[in-house]
Order: C-alpha cells, then sequence, then structure tokens
C-alpha cells in the first residue's frame, strides 16, 4: 500500500555523489526554496488543553500546552526518556505485520497507551517508567486486513463517584478482535460492570471470512456516558461484506445504546434514495477518528467509501452517508446533518481523518465553530458546524466519465473554491537516469488520466493523489491563536487495473508487485499498486511528502514545505526531496510544530509562521505516529511513538520517546 525503496536508493546516492548540487537539481528539474505566501500573524493568546483524548482535545485540535521549548531553544532538546514495550519480542511471528502508531493520552496524572496488540499501559509522565499494564491477550495467528494497530485510548471520568472508587476513572480501548475494554485508570484492572469482566465483542453482521477482516484500531471517542468505537474492515474482499456500524455503549454497564449504519437500509431514512436500489450491498464503515462535541451534543464521523472500493455498478447513485462527515445526535444516534466530500465513491477516497472541529477568529473578532475536514484527495472542506453548510464555498464541477461497463458514475464532484493542498495532475515521469524517465513515462502514458476523478477502467487509472492521500488518518492539527491548520500529505500515484473474471470468478495472472483483490460478486476484479521505477523510487516528480499551512478564515495556503529527507537512502546526502509518510502534526502554544511521519526515522520541529525547518533528531524507527506534548512537574515534553511501518520495508520498533530541555530549561 505504501512503498519500498531498493535500488533506486543506491543509484541516486550515486547519481548526487558523483554529480554534485547544481547539475542534480537541474536533472530533477526543481529546487528547495519553501513556497511561502505569507506569514502567519500572531492574532491573540490562546491556553492549551492537558492532553486527555486522543487528538489533543474531543475534537482534534493536537494543540499542546509546551510553553518552554521555543524557537530559540528547540535546538537544545535531548532524550528524557525511552521506553520500550516488548511487543515486538512477545510476539515474534506477528511482529512483520505490527504498526507501532499510538498517541498517549495524559491521563489520571500518567501517560497511556496501546501497542500493536491493544496492550494498554500507564506510564509515569517524568520518567516512562511503568505503573501498571493490561493485556486482553488478542490472537495473533489470525490475518488482520490492516495488520496489528492500535492508535490510541480513551479515558472517562465519573461526575458523581467518589475519587478512590474503583473504575470511577476509566481507560477505554478496542482491539483488532473487535472488543471493547474498561479498565480502571488507577490500577488497569478490567471493570466488572462493563459487560463481561470489562469487555464487550462488537459482533460482525456476518460470517468472516477470516479473522480481522472486522476490527477496530483507532481511539473511542467519549461524550457524556457513552463510548463510540467504529470499525476497520477489508473493503475488497467481497461485495457483500460485513455492516459497518457505529456502535455507542453505555460507559458504565458497555449496554448498547444506539448504532448507526453508514449505509441507509431504512427505507424510511432520506438517504436510502441517494442509493437508486432497494437491495443495499455491501458497507461503509468509520475507521478513522470519531470526534465529539460536547456542547452541541454532536458525534462527527469521517465515513468511509462504500465496498467494494472500486466498482459501483451494484450501488448506483450518489451513496449518501459514505465518503461524507456525517454529524449525528449523540443521545439517539440520528443524523443531524451530512456533508458528502465524494459522490458515487469508486477511487477508496474514504474520509480518513480526524473532522477538526476548530473555532476560527473572524473579521469581528468572534469565533465561529467549524469543521474542518482534511481528505485523502488533498481538498480541504470547511463546513458549519451547526449546519454542515460549507463555510469556504463549495461548488460542483464536471468529472471525467467513461468507467468500466456497468459502472454508474457521479457527474460532478464537490470541489472547494480555495486551492488543493497537493496536485492532481501526474505530470512528467521522474526518473534519475533515462531509462528509468521513460519506463515510467510508458507506464504513465499506457493508463488512463484525466485528471481528478479518472474512474478505473480495464486499461488501468492512475490515481493521483493515490490511495493514501493527500490526507490521511494522521489528521490535522490547528493553531488558535492564528488560525492556522498544518497537515501532512502525501504524493505518491497509484494504478489501478480492474480485471474481467471469468465463468469461475477467477481473474488472470497479475503483476506480482500489485496487490489484488478479488472483490467476490462484483464483475472485475482489481489491482492496485504505487507506480515506481526499476530502480525502485516513485515514478511522479518530487515533492513526495509535503507539510502545508491553511488560514482557515479564507482557506489561503500561508505555506508549504517539502517534508522529509532522502538521507536515509542516499548515502547519508541530506536532500529534503519530501517523503510520504503516515502520522499527523502537533502544534505547541510557543509556535512549533513536532511531526514525524516521514520515512526519514525523524522528529522535526518547525516554525509555525512560517514553516522554516528548525531541528530534527533521529528516532530509534520510524515514527509512523502522531506526537504529544504536556507539561508536568514543571516541565514540557514532547514524545512519540517510534515504530515504522510494515509496509516500507525498514525496520520496525516498540520504543515511546520522550523529548525535553535539559533539566527543564
Amino acid at each position: 500500500m505504501i512503498w519500498k525503496l531498493g535500488l533506486g536508493a543506491l543509484l541516486l546516492a550515486v547519481l548526487i555523489l558523483n554529480l554534485g548540487g547544481s547539475m542534480i537539481w537541474h536533472l530533477l528539474g526543481f529546487g528547495l526554496d519553501l513556497e511561502i505566501e505569507g506569514t502567519a500573524p500572531q492574532l491573540e493568546p490562546v491556553t492549551a488543553p492537558a492532553w486527555g483524548s486522543y487528538g489533543g482535545d474531543p475534537g482534534g485540535q493536537r494543540f499542546a500546552p509546551v510553553r518552554d521549548i521555543t524557537r530559540d531553544n528547540v535546538d537544545r532538546l535531548e532524550t528524557a526518556w525511552t521506553f520500550n514495550t516488548g511487543a515486538l519480542a512477545r510476539h515474534p511471528k506477528a511482529a512483520h505485520r505490527a504498526n507501532f502508531q499510538a498517541t498517549p493520552i495524559l491521563a489520571a496524572d500518567q501517560l497511556v497507551l496501546c501497542t500493536p496488540f491493544n496492550e494498554v499501559i500507564a506510564l509515569d509522565p517524568g520518567t516512562g517508567t511503568v505503573r501498571w499494564r493490561f493485556d486482553p491477550e488478542v490472537p495473533v495467528d489470525g490475518r488482520p486486513g490492516n495488520g496489528y494497530t492500535c492508535r490510541g485510548v480513551a479515558f472517562w471520568t465519573a461526575p458523581d463517584a467518589a475519587a478512590d472508587r474503583q473504575c470511577s476513572a476509566r481507560i477505554l480501548a478496542a482491539t483488532v478482535d473487535a472488543r471493547v475494554l474498561a479498565l480502571d485508570a488507577r490500577t488497569g484492572a478490567p471493570c466488572s460492570d462493563f459487560g463481561r469482566g470489562g469487555q464487550v465483542q462488537i459482533e460482525a453482521s456476518l460470517p468472516l471470512d477470516w479473522p480481522g477482516e472486522y476490527q477496530v484500531t483507532s481511539a473511542p471517542a467519549i461524550i457524556n456516558d457513552l463510548v463510540i468505537v467504529g470499525s476497520s474492515i477489508s473493503d475488497n474482499s467481497r461485495v457483500l461484506a460485513p455492516a459497518g456500524t457505529v456502535h455507542a455503549l453505555d460507559v458504565r454497564t458497555g449496554a448498547i445504546r444506539w448504532q448507526f449504519d453508514p449505509v441507509p437500509r431504512d427505507p424510511d431514512d432520506p438517504a436510502h434514495d441517494s442509493w437508486d436500489t432497494d437491495a443495499l450491498p455491501g458497507h461503509a464503515n468509520v475507521w478513522a477518528p470519531i470526534s465529539v462535541d460536547p456542547e452541541r451534543n454532536l458525534v462527527l464521523l469521517p465515513t468511509s467509501s462504500a465496498s467494494p472500493d472500486f466498482y459501483g455498478g451494484l450501488r448506483p447513485g450518489d451513496n449518501r452517508y459514505t465518503s461524507s462527515v456525517v454529524a449525528l445526535h449523540a443521545d439517539s444516534g440520528t443524523v443531524a446533518w451530512d456533508f458528502q466530500t465524494v459522490h458515487h465513491d469508486v477511487w477508496d477516497y474514504d474520509v480518513p481523518a480526524q473532522p477538526g472541529l476548530y473555532d476560527v477568529l473572524q473579521a469581528d473578532g468572534g469565533r465561529r465553530p467549524v469543521v474542518a475536514q482534511i481528505t485523502k484527495t488533498g481538498l480541504l472542506f470547511v463546513l458549519d458546524r451547526d449546519s454542515g453548510e460549507p463555510v469556504l464555498p463549495v461548488e460542483e464541477r464536471p468529472v471525467p466519465q467513461g468507467g468500466a461497463p456497468g459502472e454508474a458514475l457521479a457527474p460532478t464532484q464537490p470541489f472547494p473554491l480555495t486551492p488543493p493542498l497537493v496536485p492532481s495532475n501526474v505530470g512528467p515521469a521522474f526518473g534519475i537516469t533515462l531509462y528509468d524517465r521513460l519506463w515510467c513515462q510508458r507506464r504513465f502514458d499506457g493508463a488512463q488520466h484525466d485528471g481528478l476523478y479518472t474512474p478505473p477502467t480495464r486499461q488501468g487509472t492512475l490515481l493521483h493523489p493515490f490511495n493514501g492521500g493527500g490526507g490521511n488518518w494522521g489528521s490535522t492539527a490547528f493553531d488558535p491563536s492564528r488560525n492556522l491548520l498544518v497537515v501532512n500529505l502525501s504524493n505518491l500515484v497509484h494504478l489501478i487495473t480492474l480485471n474481467n473474471k471469468d465463468a469461475d470468478g477467477a481473474t488472470g495472472p497479475v503483476e506480482h508487485e500489485a496487490e489484488y483483490a478479488p472483490m467476490r460478486g462484483a464483475p472485475y476484479g482489481m489491482t492496485r499498486e504505487v507506480l515506481r521505477s526499476p530502480f525502485g523510487l516513485p515514478c511522479n516528480q518530487p515533492p513526495w511528502g509535503v507539510l502545508a499551512a491553511v488560514d482557515l478564515a479564507s482557506g489561503r495556503i500561508v505555506w508549504r514545505t517539502r517534508f522529509g529527507s532522502v538521507a536515509r537512502f542516499a548515502a547519508g546526502v541530506d536532500l529534503r526531496l519530501g517523503m510520504p509518510g503516515l502520522g499527523g502534526p502537533l502544534i505547541t502554544e510557543s509556535g512549533l510544530i513536532f511531526i514525524g511521519a516521514a520515512f526519514d526515522d525523524m522528529l522535526h520541529a518547525f516554525d509555525v509562521a512560517t514553516g522554516a525547518l528548525l531541528w530534527r533528531a533521529p528516532l530509534p524507527a520510524g515514527g509512523q505516529a502522531t506526537p504529544m506534548g504536556y507539561r508536568w512537574a514543571g516541565r514540557d515534553y514532547i514524545v512519540i511513538a517510534a515504530g515504522g511501518h510494515r509496509d516500507t520495508g525498514l525496520p520496525l520498533g516498540d520504543s515511546l520517546v520522550a523529548f525535553s530541555l535539559p533539566d527543564g530549561g
């Protein structure tokens, strides 16, 4: 799904070392200038809350109460402590499928996180020593569709109970075998009044094809006395897949209070008509982080595309509620409003990121509550939080047609009038030699590409941005003192091919490096591959990773910079070509951005006002997670999970690393 560097890394290094700086930039056809349209002004000081939720707060601001680490001293940061979870050593046979992507929370005066195998661990915030740990013993002999992943946990405190009562403060977690856990926040002991012995099994609507076809990977969300969980489902195995129902459970008892299915199966639901069929197939789900707005009593869901991802002939219509932001009334689970980012999605352009619930400073001095939603396409939608109507204008534009026989494409798609954050045009092929450049160009020329939303075809279609984004689950961060949204975006190309099936439903041979999905029940199978040259480098022009900042009041891109160095792959030559990555940013009160994400095994610090890189430090493995920040005993800390990613071909790890200033600064 991502990409792996091989011989191309060596060739790039040789080319650089032999040709020198000016010649290599001439060959690559671009420079390294930071793209700045202006500097983000400081509007008014804002105090950040403690990091008590997965996204920093329930609305995913990722804005940390870190004040002492500043532009002037960030280069003095050093490792304060490192904690090794031991997860990989305890599960050696499954370690190659593990992704350590957790972001800890600060709850009950401790850091709480989860390992890829769903062990929940509480640490001392100042030393990283273990206070307690709980292992739900998830099965590791299955085949989880998205690997073994746990991105975070949630915290709830009873408003009406004595502070020392067991389970009056709870850690809520979900597992890759679709259990919801409730643990005492002080001891890690299961809460006996929650479900059966502290856990509730979420049952799939259909028998599973394999263990792990239906799982939960993102942190639960908490609103009032409810814990909300989505699900991650293998999208392209079959048309009639398990329903992606969102569950709201009573946080005390585990009883299911309501359910919401993004596929509107009730004929009385007004969204049902947007499917143009009585027998609604498949599923759509909510695998990305969920936001909640307690003041408005809303649950904000980022929904996926409908299954199967790449053929929609069995589900004609816009398929409302899918690839959408859906706001539910928290007390009932009924729809308050919805906004669809992609009509009749046949590109796997799920809404992949946590809806950002931000208060944007207006010209009259007031603040307007919005939902800022980044997408895989690199388009940013800014919606009114009460109504779901666009705050920044959106228009419907005609998009390419001519999909596979039997397809029922939408004639138009919604486009913000503000500029896209990554390009959708493929452009000329990239190569470090004439040979690989021509090889890539032939792959480009042999496939269909008429711009964004070119439909999948039997000939082969270029998807740019690829299915990993644009934006992804790392989501966005928001600086309320500058109205500034910051997001990490990848920039690669997928080749998607629909494969004809014979009478037995089988397809012919596929490229050996291509991912194959059978899409059982559909007339086609699907192959998907990131287009790379014979030397292993991406076929599209760099930058392959971008960090961008947007003024949410106007939609103006304030700055955009290449993010990530190829030094790890080019004999130490430090070229910031921009690297794809997974994970999000955090912003500090002091005006810094911290982010790992890029496949260069570094934690980076940028100036939030200008996008200038201020500091980098190596990590023991890739930081494919979102960092968090907090203040403890008068000292500021930045913490990130360094675990690498199973799809990169790079070393994996299980370290949680905390950075701080010497002696607290």
